[in-house]
């Protein structure tokens, strides 16, 4: 008995002395792998984009942070035969990808100061949480500003007070999509981060 007492607080003693691991994740690269893997896809699978993953997506970006959290995003989700075509129309960068998702801001609710709205940069702290969930689902996107917002808020019948801001493109990639060359430049901080 007095054997299997000693045994037992050994083990007790092991297990609490044991390295514990502080991260909220798992994965020790998992964000940094995450967005080392996205990429810009212009070329579509017509395979349709499960609506689970459409709402994990709109998730994300409703989880985002935005000016005084007030939150004046607005997505429409273009899925329709009819707003594929249109917006197909309306830009060469919608790519035939099977969802777009029309990203705008509400000029009523947007933080604005010094005469400067908070909304496009809000907007793309949203679709960057879109685009990066987007990736993590296994699907791929692409950041369009190639298009004249007044025509496609004319083309879907959008409230004035509702302004486009970019277009995010999203579906399967089509098979051997690969990122293009000039995805992997990147300068180094040394260029881009200063101290003071």
């Amino acid at each position: 008995m007095k054997k299997f007492f000693l045994f037992a607080c050994a083990v007790v003693m092991l297990a609490a002395c044991a390295p514990k691991n502080e991260k909220m994740t798992t994965d020790e690269n998992g964000f940094m792998d995450l967005a080392r893997a996205r990429f810009a896809v212009r070329e579509y699978d017509q395979k349709p984009v499960e609506q689970e993953k459409i709402d994990s997506i709109l998730e994300a970006g409703r989880l985002a942070p935005t000016a005084k959290n007030v939150q004046p995003q607005h997505i429409y989700v273009l899925q329709s035969p009819e707003a594929i075509s249109k917006i197909n129309e309306l830009t060469h960068c919608a790519y035939h990808a099977p969802v777009v998702f029309l990203v705008c801001y509400d000029t009523d609710l947007a933080w604005t100061k010094d005469g400067e709205s908070s909304g496009n940069m809000d907007c793309s702290i949203v679709g960057t949480h879109m685009m990066l969930e987007a990736t993590e689902l296994g699907l791929g996107t692409c950041w369009v500003k190639w298009f004249e917002p007044a025509e496609v808020a004319s083309a879907f019948d959008l409230p004035a007070n509702h302004k486009p801001s970019f277009l995010m493109p999203c579906g399967y990639a089509a098979e051997g999509v690969k990122p293009s060359d000039h995805h992997f430049s990147r300068k180094p901080l040394s260029e881009t981060v200063t101290y003071k």
